[in-house]
């Protein structure tokens, strides 16, 4: 207990490990489950049934958990989870799902998020990805593992962002973007592969490579959408060592709902 500020407001059914620190002027609900070593800072208020894992960082004034901003919500048993070793900054928005959708908003593991991010109700998003300041993903948003968003970008309700895509600063995003792809501006166009993001993370130059045929096929070749799913269905025969990264290009296609920005 004494790594709990004495001013700080925790319910008595909350569930806390014994190595959570909480600072000066948090509150705490009832329904809120947090890991082992994470630490809440001051003016921090975690709501609602949150569960939390380890090794997490909360700066001061977020709002973790509250209800959904959605007028449909009519105070439905909604969930919020947040898994380990994410840093989530100054003055963040983290809302609860609600019942027209999975009922669960989720955070994965290893996310670096900046000062002043909203994620609305419904929102799934992976791992490792990084959140500039002042990102914004209204409803029902998803985002695959190690998505990088720049600051002040906005993304429009059931939006969908691949692995490894990059959005850069003040992109307005209506439409869907596939794995790899950089976008950016208002309305958002496309300007080729996250190739640095790749080197970055270990991936060789045959990878590089095919990714960039693929992004050439869906941008470049004049080819409908679904004819650039042939395509790529046909390289990933042709080129197995690289066949699960054009297979994740394709099956993004196949699950798009929004279109693509293209």
């Amino acid at each position: 207990m004494s790594m709990i500020h004495p001013s700080a407001l925790i319910d008595p059914a909350t569930e806390l490990d014994s190595t959570v620190e909480v600072g000066a002027y948090s509150v705490i609900g009832p329904q809120v489950k947090i890991g082992a070593r994470t630490k809440i800072g001051p003016h921090v208020v975690i709501e609602g049934d949150t569960t939390i894992g380890c090794d997490n960082v909360f700066y001061q004034f977020s709002s973790i958990g509250a209800a959904p901003q959605d007028k449909k919500y009519s105070g439905e048993p909604t969930r919020l989870t947040i898994g380990d070793r994410n840093t989530i900054r100054e003055f963040c928005t983290f809302n609860r799902g609600t019942a027209q959708d999975a009922g669960v908003t989720r955070l994965g593991n290893d996310n670096w998020i900046m000062a002043y991010v909203h994620l609305a109700h419904d929102c799934q998003v992976g791992n490792h990805t990084i959140f500039a300041n002042n990102a914004q993903l209204a409803g029902h948003v998803q985002v695959g593992d190690w998505a990088i968003l720049g600051g002040h970008s906005g993304v429009h309700q059931f939006c969908k962002i691949g692995a490894h895509a990059m959005l850069g600063m003040f992109t307005s995003l209506t439409q869907d973007v596939p794995p790899f792809v950089i976008l950016s501006g208002n309305p958002a166009a496309a300007h080729g592969v996250n190739v640095e993001g790749l080197r970055r993370r270990g991936f060789t130059r045959e990878e590089i490579d095919a990714i960039r045929n693929a992004y050439r096929l869906i941008y470049k070749s004049g080819l409908t959408l679904d004819e650039a799913k042939a395509a790529l269905a046909k390289e990933e025969q042709v080129q197995p060592a690289v066949s699960a990264h054009l297979k994740s290009m394709r099956e993004f296609l196949e699950s798009v709902t929004r279109g693509i920005v293209r």
